[in-house]
């Protein structure tokens, strides 16, 4: 019998995967209990089982997947065992679910309002049309949308991602549900919407007196909301326990390295270490203006600074503060209204199609998508030797430069043959780093080049990166929302706000004594920022590492 202070038990749950899979079992044996009032952060790598094992418990696994065994409890009552009809009354209702990506939960041909008043309709169809919107309404206050009423008539892609999601937990919300399940809902958010997203969770934990599930990838955002913790990988639950216990005494080898990987708000970087007298690119007053009509944007705004070789420039801000578009008009991905990108003395801006040819060797591109930048028809080999071959490198020699550097990124000689699909996120960016280096460029531009990563798997690819950079001596452009990432990578940091740089400085300086007020915003809104995780030296991490390959395969 399920005890009064669980609303939700989840009891020797088993999920197979398909026959070809690389392992039996999506989920394993789980089992988890979550009270009212409480937020259990199920946490893990990609892979884990972490959406599967939470899928039953709306009864919508996917299809492909097959119940094996278990029960999900829900006041007393199998979820597993509800017809359709029970299970529509469910859904939405008494169990509600928040969706990593807001945009595509929201339909873009209705009006917002109208939408989370389909939840009214379809579950509590007494509530009149006069107060639906009244209700509706309400519930945008409670979330602190601004102008509500506008947002009630607004269509959602009038409307930020931010506020995308606090819509997307409106609509959740609107039912007053027992349990809110919460599938990533921050990853694709900037630091500080993430930090209003946290609070507002953990401020209606106690208004509505619901359970939280939470999905996340991110010990900073367990440790500022968690009550209790689960850990999994390949399918099983190996760790449970509170926050404190998971987060500073995990028992599991495997908890032990996610943790270790978690990216701290402090830098060890020193320019003046890394650096040598040798200036390789120089930003003079570039400008990015858009014109609609009318209308103009100023997207970029008089950006400036410069590098040495071996050092790193870490660009941080909210989504739309202009890190993109300044990456994009350096490497010239789209052309600047204004300004001059000086590289080893030449000024790239001005060069002609045909010189441009030859000068794109001096500067490449890590892009943020390691499955969207990667051709999937073409071999991994094609790839990292096409450039070389266009700049007139010899087929021989540039194969065997492919081959180094696959080899120095972690991948053999193997990889030459295969294609994108065969490889995970993690090798896939490998592969993205290798090909920006073929050209041994003197300027390397990463442009989040690692946000799609898990922890260790990030952590993995920053060293490498870093590694890298000290032998070959580029600068390097590094464009993040991640304050805590840019604080590992950086050597200087520039904080952009609505396409201005608006403070600069060496990150040191930047994160232990910030001076612009929206530095100190960005910087308190960081996830886990006062976290002190314990950190295993880097030959247990390479110890349990490997003990974990040599267990996946």
């Amino acid at each position: 019998m399920i005890k009064p202070n669980h609303i939700l038990e989840i009891n020797n749950l088993s999920i197979g995967l398909p026959k070809r899979a690389d392992r039996k079992y999506a989920v394993e044996n789980a089992n988890i209990k979550v009270s009212r009032g409480e937020v259990l952060c199920v946490v893990g790598e990609s892979g884990s089982g972490k959406s599967v094992m939470t899928s039953a418990i709306l009864n919508d696994i996917a299809p492909g997947l097959s119940l094996l065994d278990g029960e999900v409890l829900f006041k007393g009552e199998d979820i597993l065992k509800f017809n359709n009809r029970k299970l529509n009354e469910l859904r939405g209702s008494r169990i509600s679910m928040i969706y990593q990506e807001p945009m595509a939960a929201l339909n873009p041909s209705i009006r917002i309002g109208k939408q989370v008043e389909e939840v009214f309709k379809l579950h509590r169809p007494e509530v009149s049309e006069e107060e639906r919107k009244k209700e509706t309404i309400k519930l945008f206050k409670q979330m602190k949308l601004p102008s509500p009423e506008r947002i009630y008539l607004s269509y959602p892609h009038q409307v930020s991602g931010g506020q995308c999601q606090r819509i997307v937990i409106a609509m959740a919300l609107a039912c007053k549900p027992d349990v809110l399940i919460a599938d990533e809902p921050t990853t694709a958010l900037d630091v500080t919407t993430q930090a209003e997203i946290l609070n507002l969770i953990n401020d209606l934990k106690e208004i509505y007196d619901n359970a939280t599930i939470f999905i996340t990838h991110d010990f900073g955002v367990v440790a500022d909301i968690a009550d209790r913790v689960a850990v999994m990988c390949q399918g099983k639950i190996i760790e449970q326990g509170s926050k404190a216990e998971v987060l500073l005494k995990p028992q599991e080898p495997y908890t032990k390295l996610l943790v270790d990987a978690m990216p701290l708000l402090e830098t060890k970087r020193d320019p003046n270490e890394v650096s040598i007298d040798d200036q390789v690119v120089e930003v003079c007053a570039l400008n990015k203006v858009y014109r609609t009509g009318p209308q103009t944007v100023n997207a970029l705004i008089d950006a400036n600074f410069s590098l040495q070789r071996g050092e790193t420039l870490g660009v941080v801000g909210e989504s739309g503060s202009g890190k993109s578009t300044l990456a994009k008009t350096i490497i010239r991905l789209i052309e600047p209204t204004s300004g001059s990108v000086i590289i080893n003395n030449k000024d790239f801006l001005s060069l002609t199609k045909e010189q441009l040819v030859s000068a794109r060797k001096d500067i490449q591109m890590i892009f943020q998508d390691p499955f969207g930048s990667l051709n999937p028809c073409q071999t991994v080999g094609y790839m990292i030797t096409r450039g070389l071959l266009l700049q007139g490198t010899p087929s021989n020699k540039a194969w065997s430069k492919a081959k180094e550097l696959l080899g120095q990124v972690g991948l053999g000689e193997a990889s030459m043959k295969r294609k994108p699909i065969s490889f995970s996120g993690g090798q896939r960016q490998r592969i993205g780093i290798a090909r920006a280096l073929s050209m041994q460029p003197d300027v390397v531009v990463a442009d989040e080049s690692v946000s799609a990563l898990d922890l260790s798997v990030q952590k993995q690819v920053l060293r490498l990166m870093d590694e890298l950079q000290n032998k070959y001596q580029m600068a390097m452009i590094f464009i993040t929302h991640d304050l805590r990432v840019a604080a590992q990578i950086s050597d200087y940091i520039a904080v952009m706000e609505k396409g201005a740089i608006v403070e600069y400085g060496t990150a040191r300086s930047i994160f232990e004594a910030p001076q612009h007020e929206y530095t100190k915003k960005l910087i308190d809104a960081a996830p886990g920022r006062t976290w002190s995780p314990p950190r295993l030296d880097p030959e247990e991490a390479l110890k349990i590492t490997k003990e974990l390959e040599a267990l996946g395969n």
